[in-house]
């Protein structure tokens, strides 16, 4: 041997790859399952869902049609579903990982779970729906008082997300209007296109 390879205190030459030993090669890190969503992120989809259930409420008003509200409410639950799933779905297939079929599966499960907040965040409209048709309400009606609350609700996510995040109160107070805007322009569209 020469001097050169008995010595432990001089660093590897940068021509020489470093071989890993066996050890390192049998412990390859395992791929973890994402962290539930927790604060801010599950209040992000409480945002979509609010804004999804308007635009589907404003959608589902049709002058001179026949009002339907339960068909309705199934509806805004049914595309809500169908929404988080395609989200979740979509967020766990950019961040796929290695491992094996079980380990793919309980990563797509736990995003699946975390799209929650969006469904959750369709049930004020859902629950209204089912009011106005058990208290056979005016459908003009029940659009108007839907897209009104969903906008409060947008006004008050924003506020209370922004609060969250570390805003200050009054900026949180203007990200609310911010996010009440999108409620507003779905009231307006609804006026014009009707």
């Amino acid at each position: 041997m020469t001097d050169e390879q008995t010595r432990p205190d001089q660093p590897d030459q940068p021509d020489q790859p470093k071989r890993p030993d066996a050890r390192h090669q049998q412990q390859r890190p395992r791929p973890h399952l994402p962290p539930p969503r927790r604060g801010a992120d599950w209040m992000f989809g409480g945002v979509y869902g609010t804004v999804l259930a308007s635009g589907l409420l404003a959608a589902l008003d049709q002058a001179g049609g026949e009002y339907t509200p339960f068909y309705d409410a199934t509806w805004v639950l049914v595309t809500a579903g169908a929404a988080a799933l395609a989200h979740g779905y979509s967020h766990h297939m950019t961040s796929h990982q290695a491992g094996s079929a079980a380990h793919r599966w309980r990563v797509l499960s736990r995003a699946l779970w975390n799209e929650w907040p969006m469904i959750v965040a369709t049930l004020p409209t859902v629950l209204l729906l089912v009011i106005a048709g058990i208290a056979h309400l005016d459908s003009h009606t029940v659009t108007a008082v839907g897209l009104g609350l969903n906008t409060a609700l947008l006004f008050a996510w924003g506020s209370f997300v922004a609060l969250r995040v570390g805003y200050r109160l009054g900026s949180a107070l203007l990200i609310g209007m911010a996010d009440a805007t999108i409620g507003l322009a779905i009231i307006v569209a609804n006026a014009v296109i009707k």
